[in-house]
């Protein structure tokens, strides 16, 4: 399976949805994870630390999308409904019942949405 680690855009969010060591053992298993540029930056993961663990590192949101999960901390934002699709699991915090257009995005992309 092949995970993608975006880069948090949320405002005021630092944390990012994978640690290096968790990408050590994601591709120790055979997995192939890509990590958007910088993704880890502010905590000190370095990109250099996640390529070491096995990660390609990406430039884009939408490379690390294009993968079949995707791992956030927090839920997705509109800028990235597009990115999003069909059969794709997405791994993140979501907040559905106050936001009726994310609940909406995530039915329409027919992703597979586990909070």
């Amino acid at each position: 399976m092949e995970v993608g680690i975006p880069k948090e855009i949320k405002d005021k969010e630092a944390r990012v949805g994978a640690t290096p060591q968790m990408v050590r053992s994601l591709t120790k298993h055979n997995h192939k994870v890509k990590v958007q540029t910088q993704a880890g930056e502010i905590l000190g993961y370095t990109d250099a630390l996640y390529r070491q663990a096995g990660a390609e590192i990406v430039r884009t949101a939408k490379e690390a999308y294009e993968s079949d999960m995707v791992v956030k901390v927090k839920e997705p934002q509109q800028e990235e409904f597009e990115l999003m699709h069909e059969g794709q699991i997405i791994f993140s915090y979501l907040h559905l019942a106050p936001d009726l257009e994310q609940t909406k995005a995530l039915l329409e992309k027919k992703v597979i949405a586990v909070a």
